[in-house]
């Protein structure tokens, strides 16, 4: 059997270690990396490949949830947290399954068996040579829920310190995320960069007036150094 190369993502390094620990009791599965937060994990899969990942859900920045729905072809997931209500969300998101912390190695290897199933049902199945779709929607963890947010709703964002303002038509979230972390959520053919601090959906600009957005009824600024880029981006030169 070829090795499984899995990726272990947790901000916890004592967490990392007993994972680490017990993928050595399995002789198939070789750790390919350890990252502490989920994009460093994000860099990590870009150089090189994971057939699992083991996803804390709980990290700073950028939770496991988010983070899975950045990604367009995930490898098998399974979640690793100590907070047993993000369960639906996770199976929600097909993830292979979910195991509590502290959870023991018995557990442990039922999920990797549950993985390995899927990896050789994936690896049996044609090929698909189509382009991937891209979701619709993203989740963002605000007010100790998470919020199922489809694009068409969200209207536009805003940087706030260490958080990041999102108004929808539905509400004002305020999640515990970056501004540069929202922006690696939202697909960049929807969602401009106008200003260093606003992010908005191409598709709800109302009217367009000088160095404004106008977003129902929300005027929001064009920054000089984003109005050339955004221009061209809506099919218009400056």
């Amino acid at each position: 059997m070829s090795p499984i190369d899995c990726l272990i993502v947790d901000d916890e390094p004592i967490a990392r270690d007993i994972i680490r620990t017990y993928c050595a009791h399995l002789p198939y599965l070789r750790v390919a990396g350890m990252c502490g937060s989920a994009l460093e994990a994000k860099a990590a899969l870009m150089e090189r490949k994971a057939d699992i990942v083991f996803l804390d859900i709980n990290m700073p920045v950028m939770d496991g949830i988010a983070f899975l729905k950045t990604l367009k072809s995930p490898p098998q997931i399974i979640f690793t947290t100590a907070y047993k209500e993000y369960a639906v969300d996770a199976f929600d998101l097909s993830a292979c399954d979910y195991l509590l912390k502290p959870f023991s190695l018995e557990r442990f290897i039922v999920a990797v068996d549950k993985a390995m199933e899927k990896i050789q049902t994936t690896a049996s199945l044609p090929v698909d040579t189509s382009e991937p779709k891209d979701d619709d929607y993203l989740f963002l963890k605000a007010d100790g829920k998470i919020f199922k947010i489809r694009h068409d709703d969200l209207l536009y964002a805003e940087a706030n310190g260490n958080y990041t303002k999102v108004t929808t038509s539905q509400h004002t979230l305020l999640p515990a995320m970056t501004f540069s972390g929202f922006e690696e959520l939202v697909p960049k053919s929807k969602f401009l960069r106008i200003h260093r601090s606003f992010i908005i959906n191409k598709s709800k600009i109302d009217h367009i007036e000088g160095n404004r957005v106008f977003i129902q009824n929300t005027e929001i600024p064009i920054g000089s150094n984003y109005r050339e880029q955004f221009l061209k981006q809506i099919g218009f030169s400056s």
